[in-house]
């Protein structure tokens, strides 16, 4: 899988459930599969100038324990994760329900930009890098006017709720 590797584990479950805590790697291989496209938006909630929430779905990539996402850089989440890093990721995807906390930086070295491109790519989004940026002949009607920058959020917590067997809730902290 990744790097990321939990530092400090909580069981959120409550005790009267018996439930164990989750296991992280599987959790993150759900997370791995949950590739994004029609219908598999994730939440990325930023900080506005007043400190206030702003909450926009996005198309991801999750590649060696980050959730990577392009955008224009004019737009309010770009503008804003230049201003605050902090962010939250609200990822639903099937059999559980993901928060990841962290921070957002533009990516600039063009060898990461080209694997973004291309997992993108191999997904069904025609994605080219070049240099520190991402164009392709259509993005999301939100996205704004290619070309588009590269944000990876560094994950330093996450918490999942399992909606299968076996059923719980955990937080890990990888910072």
């Amino acid at each position: 899988m990744s790097e990321l590797k939990p530092l400090r584990i909580k069981n959120l479950s409550l005790p009267e459930y018996g439930l164990d805590q989750l296991d992280w790697e599987r959790v993150e291989r759900a997370v791995a599969e949950a590739v994004a496209g029609p219908g598999r938006s994730w939440f990325l909630t930023t900080l506005n100038p007043d400190g206030s929430p702003h909450t926009t779905g996005f198309g991801h990539v999750w590649l060696d324990g980050a959730v990577y996402f392009t955008t224009d850089p004019g737009v309010r989440k770009a503008r804003n994760l230049v201003a605050d890093p902090r962010c939250t990721v609200a990822a639903p995807i099937p059999g559980w329900d993901v928060t990841f906390d962290g921070e957002a930086h533009r990516v600039t070295d063009p060898a990461v930009v080209e694997r973004i491109a291309a997992v993108y790519a191999g997904i069904g989004w025609p994605a080219v890098a070049e240099g520190d940026v991402i164009t392709a002949p259509f993005s999301a009607p939100s996205a704004g006017p290619g070309p588009w920058q590269v944000f990876r959020v560094e994950v330093l917590s996450a918490v999942a709720l399992s909606m299968e067997e076996p059923h719980g809730a955990t937080k890990w902290w990888f910072r």
